[in-house]
């Protein structure tokens, strides 16, 4: 039994120390990736409330003869109570709503807890664009400008 004992070696220094490099120049590979979802998530969330905020929006022209005059961040919160309209929770937010073209255009813009803001914007001829503006070098889900 005591040979048996004294022939069983374990991991070497060296070898332990190669593993742990390993390991380690994989994470430094495999986080940066982690971080970028976690900013395209928090951007599909503030995209998903420019959408929310814009249909709000529509329902509001709708109760108002077709116009969007009066429409503000309150108001919109009033039809769609689930719409963030300030900063906290670490929660996309709606910053900010403006009238456009006499009341038949309007603007939301949505703004990422990574600082990413999307603008939803229908004009007075009922046309819809969706831009988008990174933070730094952050590209999260906006990488081309528009959504």
């Amino acid at each position: 039994m005591r040979s048996r004992l004294s022939e069983q070696r374990g991991f070497t220094l060296i070898e332990l120390l190669v593993v742990i490099l390993i390991i380690g120049i994989l994470a430094a590979i495999a986080i940066p990736s982690f971080l970028s979802q976690k900013n395209k998530g928090t951007d599909a969330s503030a995209k998903e409330l420019a959408r929310s905020s814009a249909q709000a929006a529509d329902t509001y022209a709708t109760d108002h003869a077709g116009s969007y005059e009066g429409l503000t961040l309150k108001v919109i919160n009033e039809y769609e109570p689930a719409i963030q309209i300030a900063a906290g929770n670490n929660n996309a937010y709606l910053s900010s709503v403006t009238v456009s073209g006499g009341g038949k255009g309007y603007t939301v813009v949505a703004t990422s807890t990574s600082g990413d803001t999307f603008t939803l914007t229908r004009n007075e001829k009922g046309e819809v664009t969706r831009t988008c503006a990174a933070e730094g070098s952050n590209k999260g889900g906006c990488p081309t400008g528009s959504w």
